[in-house]
Parts: C-alpha cells; sequence; structure tokens
C-alpha cells in the first residue's frame, strides 16, 4: 500500500507530467542541503523553470516545492539560494503550509528569518489551520516568536473567525484554544505569554472574531484570565494580564478557592494576586459610581 500511496500522490499533485517528476534532483538536493548540487543544476533552464515545482523527492510523500523542502530541513544556506534564484516565498503545499510555517514548526530559527527578509507572510498562509504565531507560543520558543512579531505577525490571528468571513462559513468561537495567548498560558511559556500581550495581544479573550461564553463547552475557561488560574499558571502570569488592562469581572467562579479546577491546582500565590487586583478595581468602579 505504501508505494501505491505515493505513487498516487504523484498523480495527483505533482505540477508537471509524470515522465517529468522521475527526476528529482532539485528536490532531493534541497532536502540533504546540497548547495553545491543545487548550485549546478540551477545554471540549467530547465531546472530554473522547475524552481517552483511541488514534487515528490527521495524521502518524502507529501509533493513540495524544493523551498518548502529546504526549510522543513533547516539548510538556511539553500533556502537563502533557492529565494535568490526566484523560488516564491508563499507557495502552499497541498496541506496548506507554507515554507516558512514548516521551519518554525521543526525549530528552525535561521530558516524562518531568512523568508521572513524575503517578504514570506509572517501569518502563514489561510488554507491551514494553524498559524507560526500559534505554534511558537505553543512550543515555547520566544525566539521564532520574536521574531515572527518583528516581521508583523498577527498575534491574535484566527483565520476561522476574520471579519470578512460571512455566513454560513462563519461560526462563533465555543473555545479559546486556538488562541496563541491562551496556548501559551495552557503550556506554561511564560516568556513567549509575555511577548504576545507587548505586541498587542488581547488580554481577555484574543481573538477577532465574535465570542459567545454561554456556547462555551461545559467547564472551559471563559477568558484567559480564567485559564490562568485554572491551569494553574505561577502569579506572573496574573501579574502580566492585570498589567496589560484584563476584565477582571470576566472569570465567574461562585467561589475562588486553590481547589482543583481542572488538570492542575489553582496556584495559590496566583489567585490571592487576583483576588487582590479585583479588589482594588471594584473599589475603584464603587468610587467612581459614587462620584456619578
Amino acid at each position: 500500500a505504501g508505494p501505491n500511496l505515493k505513487e498516487w500522490l504523484r498523480e495527483q499533485f505533482c505540477d508537471h507530467p509524470l515522465e517529468h517528476c522521475e527526476d528529482t534532483r532539485l528536490h532531493d538536493a534541497a532536502y540533504v542541503g546540497d548547495l553545491q548540487t543545487l548550485r549546478n543544476l540551477l545554471q540549467e533552464e530547465n531546472y530554473r523553470s522547475r524552481i517552483n515545482e511541488k514534487s515528490v523527492w527521495c524521502c518524502g510523500w507529501l509533493p513540495c516545492t524544493p523551498l518548502r523542502i529546504a526549510a522543513t530541513a533547516g539548510h538556511g544556506n539553500c533556502v537563502d539560494f533557492l529565494i535568490r534564484k526566484g523560488a516564491e516565498v508563499d507557495l502552499v503545499d497541498v496541506k496548506g503550509q507554507t515554507a516558512l510555517y514548516v521551519a518554525v514548526v521543526n525549530g528552525h530559527l535561521e530558516s524562518a528569518q531568512i523568508l521572513l527578509e524575503a517578504g514570506a507572510d509572517p501569518n502563514g498562509s489561510r488554507h491551514h489551520r494553524s498559524t507560526p504565531v500559534y505554534h511558537a507560543s505553543r512550543v515555547g520558543r520566544a525566539d521564532i516568536l520574536k521574531a515572527l512579531i518583528r516581521y508583523g505577525a498577527d498575534v491574535d490571528v484566527n483565520h476561522h473567525l476574520t471579519p470578512d468571513t460571512q455566513p454560513p462559513f462563519s461560526r462563533r468561537l465555543t473555545s479559546l484554544v486556538v488562541c496563541p495567548l491562551y496556548i501559551s498560558a495552557a503550556y506554561h511559556n511564560l516568556q513567549c505569554f509575555r511577548l504576545l500581550l507587548q505586541a498587542g495581544a488581547n488580554p481577555d479573550f484574543n481573538c477577532n472574531g465574535p465570542v459567545n461564553t454561554q456556547e462555551f463547552y461545559r467547564g472551559s475557561p471563559g477568558c484567559v484570565m480564567d485559564a490562568v488560574l485554572r491551569h494553574g499558571c505561577e502569579a506572573a502570569f496574573v501579574s502580566l494580564l492585570v498589567e496589560f488592562g484584563a476584565d477582571l469581572n470576566l472569570v465567574k467562579w461562585d467561589s475562588l478557592g486553590p481547589e482543583s479546577r481542572g488538570r492542575r491546582k489553582v496556584d495559590p500565590e496566583a489567585l490571592q494576586i487576583f483576588k487582590e487586583a479585583r479588589s482594588k478595581w471594584s473599589e475603584c468602579s464603587d468610587e467612581f459610581g459614587g462620584i456619578d
């Protein structure tokens, strides 16, 4: 079944007739990081015309461009050379992944920076369900996240909840799990959490689309502060949310105690900071209310 599946993928998704796809030397060189072979091949017009060709290569099943392959493997010198020879930086594979996205997923900072400098979209592709920012936030790669932010990545991006999406394709958000700020907290990646807030991430819901907390899954957090407490995050997460103006009244717990509310117990210090901040916020609200 294996070889047959590979052949089927080749038939369905390769950009050229099968007889042309048999020669995978360009793609193989990108995979192993053989810069000299790339230089030699791309001196010929035949190979220059195939620089953006999606093809199955020696060790891969998914038809991809040479640039996508080199970015996956983290061969920064090959990535740079292919771009200078005309490779398009934002072409997607059949899964909607860009070269930048796979570079980020595989943790290759150098390749990601080269792609960003060459004008790659820091938000990846709308055809894929994740983004470079989301993945970097989840795995705690603050260095990669910082580079993405530097090149204008949207820290609140959600491709399924954009304002220009019209019914019946639009839908309300019923979980925070798709949000970079939430996922960085869920995995306790404090540095990424801080970077996102500093870059303008919404400290309350962190999404661009409509939010309907009444339709959230039962027991799921209704806002980022709620999630930070439920996931047992350290006090620094709460302090950051308070500092960046989170609405403390969005947490709707009947009784605020350090008992278990999910996989982890609430961090006592984090809970204390939250209670003190909300108490001060309530006092200020009452004071201004009295003035009115």
